[in-house]
């Protein structure tokens, strides 16, 4: 199964209070001397499982993040190092947590440039599923993109739309438009479709799947069409929404959501895989991987 986020949290990517460490912001220090061989290990694995893969998959603005970083397969990166190409390049820093932090913590990092990676990483037997965000998902597949102007931008915006959207309750609808993006978004290059999303580009197997299965929809992106839209939290999606160019994002940093939510708010929902008569298709996936799943449930 893919490496994947599974809590109950319908922001689908913080959680609650419980164990919160001693700071207010949840950051705690990385403890880099401390990761043992085994760890460094574990990385070395799905770092160069991933590289292999994402060639010719992933995006040109993300295999230029990861060449521009001070990344490898030898280790678990430093936090610090990191950081200290990102605030030249895009004024982001990575900042270590202990891993699913609160929603309007989450939110208050990212509009202020920080990004929460937690600093543990999965045990050998845990390669391709995991429960909560480590190192791996969070370095390797978010921080490359952070190098990007435009992504550091959007990303920012979405911390500081979060914390409006949560004190107007309607942070769910804001949450999916995370998911289709940052996390699971594809974006159309002259030289065929690419993986930008870190949910994708940290999984070896959502990777095949994302851009050459014939199983998902690939539906271009629209902000409303998105925000009405469920999405998968324990595996592969239904349905990836594709920018035509990163410089989309742009816009969505600067508009403002509060009529959007007014005009939402008793709007129909769609399902994970539905496909709408107003979509503009990229690819109308046949359902098999799912309908698969969904007959083994019910036998």
């Amino acid at each position: 199964m893919l490496q994947q986020l599974k809590e109950t949290a319908k922001h689908g990517l913080a959680a609650g209070e419980s164990h919160a460490p001693a700071r207010p912001d949840w950051t705690i220090d990385q403890g880099w001397s401390n990761y043992t061989s085994e760890e460094h290990a574990v990385w070395r694995t799905l770092f160069e499982r991933q590289s292999k893969l994402l060639p010719g998959r992933a995006c040109d603005e993300f295999i230029r993040g990861m060449r521009d970083l001070p990344i490898g397969p030898e280790q678990i990166p430093d936090f610090e190092q990191l950081s200290k190409v990102l605030r030249k390049r895009t004024g982001w820093e990575v900042v270590a947590v202990p891993g699913l932090v609160p929603d309007d913590v989450f939110f208050e990092h990212l509009a202020n440039r920080r990004f929460p990676a937690g600093h543990f990483i999965r045990k050998p037997h845990e390669l391709d599923y995991l429960e909560e965000p480590d190192v791996f998902h969070d370095v390797f597949g978010h921080v490359p993109m952070l190098m990007n102007p435009v992504i550091a931008d959007y990303i920012q915006a979405y911390g500081e739309g979060g914390l409006r959207a949560k004190r107007l309750g309607v942070l769910e609808k804001l949450a999916r438009v995370y998911w289709y993006t940052v996390e699971f978004g594809l974006v159309q290059q002259p030289d065929g479709l690419r993986i930008y999303g870190a949910g994708i580009a940290s999984s070896a197997s959502e990777t095949r799947f994302a851009v050459e299965d014939d199983s998902p929809n690939r539906v271009r992106f629209k902000l409303e069409r998105v925000m009405q839209t469920r999405y998968r939290i324990d595996d592969f999606q239904e349905t990836y929404f594709v920018l035509g160019h990163l410089d989309e994002l742009l816009e969505l940093a600067r508009i403002d959501f509060a009529p959007l939510y007014e005009r939402l708010a008793d709007a129909p929902e769609n399902e994970a895989g539905t496909v709408l008569s107003t979509d503009a298709v990229v690819t109308r996936g046949t359902g098999r991987y799912h309908a698969a799943k969904r007959s083994e449930t019910r036998a």
